[in-house]
């Protein structure tokens, strides 16, 4: 379920982390170690349009307990900070001083110190992933507006009245009065007042 926290431009910068190449990194990234294990849970909540926090990280990957345990999550934080300082995760600026850090990958792949290609993703939890993103922005960015084709037909209705009405009134400025073309002429506004009533009513 997505982050109901989760910023647009972090949304945004998970979009162009699942886009980067692979990314080369002064850290070794090999599997069963925490480096390795930490980025893997990482790309796991971000798959979900979430940003962890340490204690999330810790509770996927160790357990309830581990949470309680502080100096085992200050220990976590250290690897963290490593691994940001290597380029592997980005920490998210906090709105409130009293929040904890959440992260986030740079890319979802690596070239890590030791030369070895290392992803955190399949390419189907990229597609999965970027799906999720462009329904989760569909709301926001693509704001209901009428057909094009509604509005002209809207325009065509509003000409199609005015002339009408013209001729309504020329017909009833004429000596002798030209009965055919008023009520014809009254008949095509009326008309048109309603239609364009119906498609508004319906916008």
């Amino acid at each position: 379920m997505p982050d109901s926290d989760a910023k647009q431009c972090e949304l945004e910068d998970l979009n162009r982390a699942l886009d980067a190449a692979a990314k080369n990194v002064n850290i070794r990234l090999r599997e069963g170690e925490y480096q390795f294990s930490l980025a893997k849970a990482i790309a796991t909540f971000e798959f979900e349009l979430r940003f962890p926090t340490v204690k999330d990280l810790a509770k996927k990957l160790y357990g309830e307990k581990s949470v309680e345990d502080q100096q085992f999550l200050n220990k976590v934080q250290t690897i963290l900070k490593k691994m940001e300082k290597s380029g592997v995760i980005k920490i998210l600026p906090k709105e409130k001083p009293w929040e904890l850090q959440r992260y986030a990958l740079n890319s979802f792949r690596f070239l890590d110190a030791e030369k070895s290609s290392v992803s955190f993703a399949t390419q189907d939890e990229i597609e999965k992933t970027r799906q999720a993103l462009r329904s989760r922005a569909t709301p926001d960015q693509a704001p209901i507006r009428p057909p094009k084709n509604k509005n002209l037909r809207l325009v065509l209705l509003v000409v199609a009245m005015a002339v009408s009405l013209s001729l309504a009134v020329w017909a009833l400025t004429q000596s002798p009065l030209n009965l055919a073309i008023f009520v014809i002429a009254f008949l095509l506004a009326a008309t048109s007042s309603t239609i364009i009533g119906v498609l508004i009513a319906r916008s």
